[in-house]
């Protein structure tokens, strides 16, 4: 499935900040060495196993922050299944900067594919049960935003995306204040009845005190699919 691209605005510092890191102090000194200025070149980013394609804004946002003029021709776009040895994304332009942002637009390709196609797995395999996968928080620190659109390319969808999305009560939280109904409790009069409050549960028991504190949702966590049925 395609998916909305993000805004650039959001995207392209990440890039740079990948583009600063790879680049260092001196630039890509070999492409330097070998190639002459002005030199132009062709090339194809292509699949080299069947999955699903992401991350290839970054890729293109990678090409033209080293190459302005650079000519970019999308053979896929991000949710789209890819079949081994097709290309995903063309470029032709200054053959230094190409070479240049190529680790960095590959990088970001190949990992974001990687969660999508992981992703698009998981959700083929959870049809038979009408289940949807979401995903959560427990991503790369910095590439949040990338990760989850990796998410959705798969078919997937997202939970919260930070903190201040939702008010989900969790096993720490319950330790500190003293149980699972004081803490729901005390999430409702904090956020009033206009919130979903969702709390997470490790035991059949905590489950039952949730329900019975009036929580919106639960997440059991950690439980075998005999503790789920």
């Amino acid at each position: 499935m395609t998916v909305e691209a993000l805004p650039d605005l959001l995207v392209e510092p990440l890039v740079r900040e990948a583009l600063r890191e790879d680049l260092g102090r001196a630039g890509d000194v070999t492409s330097a060495a070998v190639i002459p200025a002005g030199t132009r070149m062709r090339a194809a980013m292509v699949a080299r196993q069947p999955g699903v394609v992401a991350g290839l804004q970054c890729a293109e946002i990678a090409f033209r922050l080293l190459d302005e003029r650079v000519s970019l021709t999308r053979r896929k776009r991000d949710g789209d299944r890819v079949a081994a040895g097709e290309a995903v994304l063309e470029v032709e332009g200054d053959a230094r900067a190409i070479l240049g942002a190529e680790r960095v637009a590959l990088n970001f390709v190949c990992r974001l594919s990687g969660i999508a196609t992981a992703t698009a797995a998981l959700v083929e395999a959870a049809k038979p049960h009408k289940a949807r996968i979401t995903c959560t928080r427990k991503t790369t620190p910095g590439l949040r935003a990338l990760e989850k659109h990796a998410v959705r390319a798969g078919g997937g969808a997202n939970h919260r995306f930070g903190l201040d999305d939702a008010v989900l009560i969790k096993d720490n939280h319950i330790a500190v204040a003293g149980g699972v109904r004081i803490a729901i409790e005390r999430a409702r009069a904090a956020v009033g009845h206009l919130v979903q409050i969702e709390v997470v549960v490790l035991t059949r028991e905590q489950l039952d005190e949730a329900l019975a504190a009036g929580v919106d949702a639960v997440l059991l966590d950690n439980m075998s699919p005999e503790q789920l049925r």
